[in-house]
């Protein structure tokens, strides 16, 4: 779907982005698979850079999208999604209070200025410690999962 957006544009209604499924593919890992799992990261460099294509993909397009996965539901990864420019998240209803809470804490051009950051990161683990930075500077560390890299 990636790169056949633009021609599927014309036969569908909106776009629904599977977080999981698209990092699973975009980075041949099998995250159910203990011998390589490890190396499955949502935050990758290509994973936020291939969401930001499906994203203005879709803008031009007139076409809505939204994001399903864990990531939406993940503190870190709902904030560089917004950041990004998506503003339909689903996730599991455990996680929308606190995710509701945090968005609440930022603006949307902090959001914008660490999205754009994070794409120009070479690594996930660069990406993730410059979002616990943000937390920690915002007092809110804590919710942020421990031992996430």
């Amino acid at each position: 779907m990636l790169y056949i957006l633009p021609f599927m544009a014309e036969r569908v209604d909106f776009v629904s982005v599977g977080t999981n499924d698209l990092t699973q593919y975009l980075l041949a890992v099998d995250r159910n698979n203990a011998q390589v799992a490890d190396i499955y990261e949502t935050l990758h460099p290509s994973v936020l850079a291939a969401m930001k294509h499906i994203f203005e993909t879709c803008q031009s397009y007139h076409l809505p999208v939204c994001i399903c996965g864990e990531l939406a539901g993940d503190p870190i990864g709902a904030l560089l999604l917004v950041g990004l420019g998506y503003d339909t998240l689903s996730m599991n209803t455990s996680n929308v209070a606190k995710v509701k809470y945090l968005l609440q804490q930022s603006s949307l051009d902090e959001l914008k200025q660490l999205a754009d950051k994070a794409l120009m990161q070479p690594y996930g683990k660069t990406i993730y410690n410059q979002m616990r930075e943000y937390f920690e500077n915002k007092g809110l560390a804590g919710f942020i999962r421990a031992g996430k890299f």
